[in-house]
């Protein structure tokens, strides 16, 4: 008769203090951070609230340290708790418990990493968009991508958009340097992007944020209902030569969107195939990727494994 041999974990992390001692370019290979930006998050966390606190059980405590660069793994990859709990010598519930106590303190922390632009940003973000596309006028580019998840228990089939796979979605407005400047997540994956704008807390301000500015967006926006969005006609076999070069132009200042979308999920790999079952800590984890997202924008960096850009992988919502 067969019997099965007891399972031993064996734990590596109990020297997980060397991985500050990695040199820049692996630290920032392992955690998609750079020194300076994981010490500036580590101080914003200290300063909303993260601390070291005793274990109820006697067990040692985990410093805030060890939670952020736990964070961090937690986001760049997609490992599961065991494996977390292997690497950094915590039980499985206490990884758990750090990376939701983290993500619980980022959510309260957007207005430090996404912010709609001032007087001056926005003269500087149309200049920016006119050199590259053509277009006058412009401070911004809106889309929609979606976020694979597994199916939610409650109201589950709303979650099966056009695509067939279940997915929320992230309605994001970036500047010309790929940085959110609104963010908008959660909606189920079968909801149009049009309605999800109309949802969305932007909307309702629209005309106080924009002015006298405009977004460029894709065809999902054309409507009445959007006179901020500057969308591409319809090709229908009888665009003139200057709807075509029109066309062109929206499509070479929107394309900034995409590749954020892009380079974020080729980045913080936890967004490729969120395995939570609760709605709000799929939400906390889009919302904490769009905030590292911007908080390393600016770094000469380029993608190791897609030098020309990460794909997209098919999660428009069009």
């Amino acid at each position: 008769m067969l019997q099965s041999t007891p399972r031993v974990i064996v734990k590596t992390g109990t020297e997980w203090e060397v991985m500050l001692d990695m040199d820049d370019y692996t630290f920032a290979r392992h955690f998609r951070v750079t020194k300076p930006q994981f010490d500036y998050l580590l101080m914003k966390l200290q300063e909303n609230g993260i601390t070291t606190k005793e274990h109820s059980q006697g067990l040692p405590p985990v410093s805030v340290t060890k939670k952020v660069l736990m964070f961090l793994w937690y986001m760049a990859n997609q490992n599961s708790f065991r494996e977390m709990s292997d690497k950094f010598d915590v039980s499985q519930s206490s990884a758990h418990r750090v990376i939701l106590e983290v993500l619980n303190i980022m959510s309260t922390m957007g207005h430090h990493f996404i912010s709609w632009p001032n007087c001056c940003e926005k003269t500087a973000s149309a200049a920016a968009f006119q050199r590259l596309c053509g277009l006058n006028g412009i401070i911004g580019a809106i889309d929609g991508c979606h976020i694979r998840v597994q199916r939610p228990p409650i109201r589950g089939g709303d979650y099966m958009n056009r695509k067939s796979f279940y997915s929320i979605l992230l309605q994001g407005i970036v500047d010309e340097r790929g940085r959110f400047i609104d963010i908008f997540a959660g909606p189920p994956g079968r909801v149009h992007d049009a309605r999800m704008l109309r949802s969305s807390n932007f909307f309702t301000t629209w005309q106080e944020k924009m002015g006298e500015y405009s977004l460029l967006g894709d065809s999902a926006y054309i409507g009445q209902a959007f006179p901020f969005v500057i969308t591409p006609k319809r090709d229908n076999g009888a665009l003139t030569e200057e709807d075509q070069q029109q066309n062109a132009n929206i499509s070479r200042g929107r394309v900034i969107v995409e590749n954020a979308f892009g380079r974020m999920k080729c980045k913080w790999r936890r967004l490729r195939d969120l395995q939570n079952s609760r709605i709000d800590a799929m939400v906390m984890i889009v919302m904490a990727a769009c905030f590292l997202h911007n908080m390393c924008i600016g770094t000469s960096e380029m993608c190791q494994e897609h030098p020309h850009g990460c794909p997209r992988e098919g999660d428009e919502n069009d």
